[in-house]
């Protein structure tokens, strides 16, 4: 009956009559979240990304660049250090929450093949074989336990944020048409991949405070660096409320928004991670990306303070104390 009524949900949203969460059991806040974000038109969030051992840094830098706080705050669930983050990313998640910002958390989580704390090279942006795609998505061979062992670890920081009232813009797996990740490169196990996620997270933890954010990156012919075509690994519109992608180098070129729309198909669609910000005279080409986050020290290191100033001050730009939920 669940995934019926999902169904349904998926069904009313394509046809406009609704823009629901694909989990039709979202919490209220989760809800009310995705609604605003859908009607946000021409308008575009600010957000800002923060190393989890620094949740503040470049939130903070943001605001004494600008004057105003992001409307978004996201971190990583990457678990890099002895210690796990995840406590941490909970306390901080809550206090963002509570402060007004809009939450998003990512996963860049190693290899199941791998034991925490994972390493950058070595685990998560290392070789995923044929054979490990297969045992992974296969119910009750070592490795997919060894993977719903991660997934469960993850889960529980997110009922977490869930019993405390947080809805969470959630976008794991991301970048997932590029090569660089263990689970890229493999457009039909990807897709199965974030098919029995969903069902664990939503269906098995009825974790029911996330909005499904899938995000890409934008696609390039680069040699041994490729992001190939959004559609090729999407899994399906019952499984997404949000569709990003990640630009970086100033690449926003219009095909790719275009391409991302129409896949969306009514569904709002987002700037996941940004390197250099979009200027004015882009978004205008570009209006309906939801909102951008800046990728931690990127804020900085890609972007003068006047290109900053510049977007932060562009009229449709929405800043935390400009949401309306």
């Amino acid at each position: 009956m669940r995934k019926i009524i999902c169904l349904i949900s998926v069904v009313l949203s394509t046809l406009g009559l609704a823009q629901t969460p694909v989990n039709a059991y979202a919490t209220p806040e989760a809800k009310q979240i995705l609604a605003y974000i859908a009607s946000l038109g021409d308008n575009i969030l600010s957000g800002q990304h923060s190393y989890n051992e620094e949740p503040e840094k470049f939130y903070k830098l943001a605001y004494e660049i600008t004057g105003n706080y992001p409307a978004v705050w996201g971190t990583d669930f990457y678990w890099n250090s002895q210690k796990d983050p995840g406590e941490r990313i909970v306390k901080n998640a809550i206090q963002k929450h509570e402060e007004g910002a809009l939450v998003t958390l990512m996963w860049h989580v190693g290899r199941p093949t791998d034991k925490p704390p994972y390493s950058w090279s070595e685990s998560v942006q290392n070789e995923f074989s044929d054979e490990n795609w297969e045992q992974v998505l296969t119910p009750n061979t070592a490795l997919h336990l060894r993977w719903l062992k991660q997934v469960d670890h993850v889960a529980s920081y997110l009922k977490k944020l869930e019993e405390s009232g947080v809805p969470v813009l959630w976008r794991p797996y991301h970048e997932m048409n590029g090569v660089w990740f263990w689970w890229g490169n493999n457009p039909e196990a990807y897709k199965k991949l974030w098919k029995i996620l969903y069902n664990r997270l939503a269906e098995y933890h009825q974790l029911n405070n996330l909005i499904w954010v899938w995000n890409a990156n934008a696609p390039r012919d680069i040699p041994f660096d490729e992001a190939f075509a959004y559609e090729d690994f999407y899994p399906g519109a019952e499984y997404v409320d949000i569709l990003a992608t990640d630009v970086y180098h100033y690449d926003y070129e219009q095909r790719d928004y275009e391409a991302l729309l129409k896949l969306a198909a009514g569904k709002p669609i987002a700037l996941g991670e940004v390197g250099e910000l979009p200027k004015p005279n882009i978004l205008q080409k570009q209006p309906k990306w939801s909102w951008f986050m800046v990728w931690s020290n990127w804020l900085e290191t890609a972007n003068t303070v006047n290109r900053v100033k510049e977007i932060y001050n562009y009229s449709k730009t929405i800043t935390k104390d400009e949401i309306k939920k």
